[in-house]
């Protein structure tokens, strides 16, 4: 809707019309409501392989977002995935100046931006082929949060998107590292995940979706950058590129084994503190009586 385009445009809400698999049971994102999410102890951590690499990338302005692509040598395994997974590009959702951008939510929340790692189940060679296979493709998502220091590598970013303003415009990245955008493997166990789709048209239902706990950082020097580099295919400010949440028609969201850790601690720390209470309540009944 924010791209002001003429009637063959169609909003998120009329993509079924013109694409059916948009309006199927599967659809991504979703809001993740934590009280009612289930604790799985068997997804296990990731292993990244190539992600402190230096590569060179390449950026290209797609006209609805803009995509970062990644050389194969970039893989990603475990994490209860069904098999070995090559990288094929990242990419953002962003909102407009001051306002939230993030595809998922959480508890209703909608977070500033959201960062997509698209990876492509092995031996498909192409998203097309994957899209066939209901975990062909695995998504990995980072939700931003805005604090009061700049993200240390991200303006690299901002400025690549500051070379790709119009619709099919690219840039280079050289020398570029993917574990300076994104903590290490041992530093993010803790994850949501859920079966679900592509969040643009044509929405294929093919994707294991992991939202990491972990929030990213991003000042609000960052976020106003951000949003204001890229054109629409339209020539409009690319602003508000995100989808909807869609309803999770009897999907079921697991947690990892650390976020159950997570809970349990705060719940233990909870009974004790509770226990302390009373044992300080009684004592003071008795000095009274």
């Amino acid at each position: 809707q924010s791209q002001s385009c003429d009637d063959t445009c169609k909003d998120p809400s009329r993509w079924a019309a013109l694409f059916p698999r948009c309006g199927g049971l599967r659809q991504s994102p979703i809001n993740i409501v934590t009280n009612r999410v289930h604790f799985n102890s068997a997804l296990p951590p990731f292993s990244f392989i190539g992600h402190t690499d230096l590569i060179n990338i390449t950026v290209e302005n797609k006209g609805h977002s803009a995509h970062f692509a990644l050389p194969q040598s970039v893989r990603l395994t475990g994490g209860a995935l069904p098999g070995h997974y090559r990288a094929a590009q990242f990419h953002f959702h962003w909102g407009a100046s001051g306002r939230p951008g993030s595809e998922h939510t959480i508890d209703g929340e909608r977070f500033p931006v959201e960062l997509h790692i698209v990876h492509i189940k092995e031996p498909y060679s192409s998203l097309e082929e994957a899209e066939h296979d209901m975990a062909g493709i695995a998504l990995l998502a980072f939700l931003f949060e805005e604090t009061m220091e700049d993200h240390p590598h991200l303006d690299r970013i901002i400025a690549a998107l500051g070379r790709v303003q119009n619709n099919g415009s690219s840039t280079g990245i050289p020398n570029f590292r993917l574990s300076n955008i994104i903590p290490a493997a041992d530093e993010l166990h803790s994850y949501y995940r859920y079966v679900g789709s592509m969040t643009t048209p044509g929405c294929e239902q093919a994707v294991a979706w992991t939202v990491f706990h972990r929030m990213l950082p991003i000042s609000s020097q960052q976020l106003d950058a951000i949003v204001k580099q890229c054109r629409f295919w339209t020539g409009q400010p690319m602003t508000n590129i995100f989808r909807p949440t869609q309803p999770l028609d009897g999907r079921v969201v697991f947690s990892s084994k650390s976020g159950t850790a997570q809970k349990s601690v705060i719940h233990t720390w909870f009974s004790i503190f509770s226990v302390l209470i009373i044992l300080f309540g009684l004592s003071i009944l008795g000095l009274l009586c």
